[in-house]
């Protein structure tokens, strides 16, 4: 067996062997293609060619027709049964037709060669037939990668359902345990609120639990009036701290009901509910209860503290909580020194709606606290501007159509703002429906 390699610096681009009984024509095909830095490797025989195959990788072989002992169609047959992946071409002559069409069906010869060749034309048949080889190469790489993935797809999707469900199982329990640390959470915040409540209780020397049965209530106006359970809760919590800024009062002040209070002890008193909001703001989730809680002591005709804001300028939160706190402070003497019990301190609310509180809140508060409405305590009939009369006493409270306040409730009209009235009516172009006392000498005479 005749063998050599194409020596050269770069690396080979492929290997080709060459079997051909005569040494001539397998020197010229070696130098050849070693020009184009081919790996060449040459067999005089059909059985030096199978030996070659044996011990060497071959990309491609190139087979003369004609040799003793094993002609080129047995050879080149015998390599595509044992390396199919070799790509063969056939050497021929001229008179070799018949032989060379059994070759190319018995071999699948790529492609056959004629002797004597062009030395270009063969040359671009090997380059063909390298691309060819790359080509298989590339579609066999691709149709094992296909069936690859198409496997590890199957296998997915197998075991998809299941993955699902054990990820939804997971993300269920990690809701539910955060749902639990989170209610477990506003839980110890709201215990942490009622604990301060009662500390400012024992500080501000208020009865003990005062300030819960402030938040309770107000909570219940706040509901009956339609607020969400968010601001709800908020006017609850507001509720319990409250008095917080009365934790710095000296111990001089404690105690002291409200209407006793005269000079500087009286305008240090009138700064706890801005001092209430200063203590509270820090912390994100009070800032409305604190806000709440710097506007509860004023009062709905302006004559309140600490700014003197009036009517509807004062958050409804502070307005809800401000009948709660009052109807609490007049049972424990807190407002004046004599304690009343809880019908007193109803009805003294109820006739406070418009100067002191919302009458929208005193109508809440009043229902809860007797079930019945204001206006089935207090007659009242329904006239127009043109019906009044001096005298008449408003049972509630006049309000414009945006919603500003007229005159509030227990209001006595006089013959000048009976005039008052007839131009504003004259000037909004809507009729005024006002609500005065029945049952007096100045209501009007329902029956005539």
């Amino acid at each position: 067996m005749n063998t050599s390699a194409a020596m050269t610096l770069d690396e080979p681009v492929g290997t080709i062997l060459c079997v051909d009984d005569e040494p001539n024509i397998l020197a010229s095909l070696r130098r050849l293609f070693r020009r184009e830095n081919y790996r060449v490797l040459c067999a005089g025989s059909a059985a030096a060619g199978w030996a070659v195959l044996e011990e060497e990788h071959v990309d491609i072989v190139i087979s003369d027709m004609q040799m003793p002992e094993v002609n080129g169609t047995e050879f080149l047959e015998t390599v595509r049964q044992r390396w199919p992946d070799t790509l063969r071409l056939l050497l021929t002559g001229h008179a070799d037709h018949e032989a060379t069409i059994g070759a190319i069906n018995r071999g699948e010869v790529y492609r056959y060669i004629t002797k004597p060749w062009n030395e270009d034309a063969i040359l671009l048949i090997i380059r063909d037939a390298f691309e060819r080889q790359a080509l298989q190469r590339e579609k066999v790489r691709l149709e094992a990668l296909t069936k690859a993935q198409n496997e590890q797809l199957r296998e997915l999707n197998a075991t998809l359902e299941q993955r699902v469900r054990e990820r939804t199982a997971e993300l269920t329990s990690a809701q539910k345990s955060l749902q639990a640390s989170h209610e477990r959470l506003k839980t110890n915040f709201l215990t942490l609120i009622k604990v301060l409540s009662s500390l400012t209780e024992m500080r501000s020397g208020a009865v003990a639990g005062h300030g819960r049965r402030v938040a309770d209530l107000a909570r219940r106006i706040a509901l009956r009036m339609g607020l969400t359970a968010r601001e709800a809760q908020d006017v609850f919590v507001a509720g319990l701290l409250h008095e917080i800024g009365k934790t710095g009062f000296p111990d001089t002040l404690i105690g002291i009901p409200e209407s006793l209070l005269k000079g500087d002890n009286l305008g240090l008193y009138r700064k706890y509910p801005h001092l209430g909001e200063e203590l509270l703001m820090p912390l994100e989730e009070l800032r409305e209860a604190a806000r709440i809680i710097r506007t509860h002591r004023e009062r709905f005709d302006g004559a309140g503290f600490p700014e003197g804001a009036a009517g509807f300028d004062i958050p409804l939160g502070a307005r809800i909580l401000a009948v709660a706190h009052d109807f609490e402070a007049l049972q424990q003497g807190v407002l004046a020194q004599r304690r009343i019990d809880a019908a007193q301190a109803t009805e003294l609310v109820a006739e406070s709606r418009g100067k002191r509180y919302d009458p929208s809140v005193v109508e809440a508060f009043y229902d809860i606290r007797t079930g019945r409405t204001i206006a089935e305590v207090i007659p009242e009939v329904a006239v127009g501007v043109a019906q009044l009369k001096p005298g008449m006493v408003l049972s509630r409270d006049l309000m414009s159509a945006e919603g500003a306040l007229l005159l509030s409730a227990d209001h006595v009209l006089t013959d000048r703002m009976l005039k008052q009235l007839a131009e504003f009516e004259r000037r909004a172009g809507n009729e005024l429906q006002l609500f005065v006392k029945s049952g007096a000498a100045d209501a009007p005479d329902t029956h005539s």
